[in-house]
């Protein structure tokens, strides 16, 4: 690699860290509420904690925040005519990010709607395939971290699924499994509530 283009590429995976860190559940709460998120519920910055405590206008608004870093960080990759994998590693950044903002001392969102962004940007039809998941579990249970994590889960297949044989992307393939890891990683307390039925539904408290 040419010494500009590496610094194109180190330039772009920074501004994607950037991108998704910006602190958009935490400012919702400040701003409006005049709590602070990660002392609240789930202590998630997220749109889902942003619903219980501050509204649902201010977690519409967070939620489409959150997905739009996810596609500008790799519409900024592409943009840059950077390779597949350097596409990936700039969504990579863009969830690390959101999960470990800069600005917030490492602690901010579980990467649901952030990761969305990121395969709307890489692949919409993968994008909307696991939106659709998210929504029909949703209407199901009503149990958002449930949703999320069946949505997270199918991203390896629906990515797998959407590639024609010419187009076939290991770093596509790579990152979905990776993305599905860290929702399930980062739902993991979920997990445990999720077993022992003590999950909230939308409308309760956590």
């Amino acid at each position: 690699m040419e010494f500009s283009s590496l610094i194109i590429t180190i330039a772009c995976l920074l501004i994607a860290y950037l991108l998704g860190s910006i602190p958009s559940g935490y400012l919702a709460g400040k701003w409006i509420s005049g709590i602070d998120l990660r002392e609240m519920g789930s202590g998630s910055t997220g749109a889902t904690n942003v619903l219980r405590h501050v509204g649902k206008r201010a977690a519409l608004a967070v939620f489409f925040i959150d997905v739009f870093k996810g596609i500008a960080s790799v519409i900024l990759a592409k943009n840059l005519f950077l390779e597949d994998s350097f596409q990936v590693a700039a969504g990579t950044a863009a969830l690390a990010g959101h999960i470990w903002p800069i600005w917030l001392r490492w602690k901010g969102g579980k990467a649901v709607a952030t990761g969305l962004g990121i395969f709307l940007g890489m692949s919409w039809q993968v994008g909307l395939a696991s939106l659709g998941i998210f929504l029909t579990a949703l209407s199901a249970t009503r149990i958002v971290s449930f949703s999320s994590i069946c949505a997270a889960s199918s991203l390896p297949l629906l990515m797998f699924l959407s590639f024609r044989k010419e187009e076939f992307s290991i770093a596509y393939l790579f990152v979905s499994s990776v993305a599905m890891l860290l929702v399930l990683w980062r739902h993991r307390a979920n997990i445990q509530r999720l077993l022992s039925g003590k999950e909230p539904k939308i409308g309760q408290k956590s």
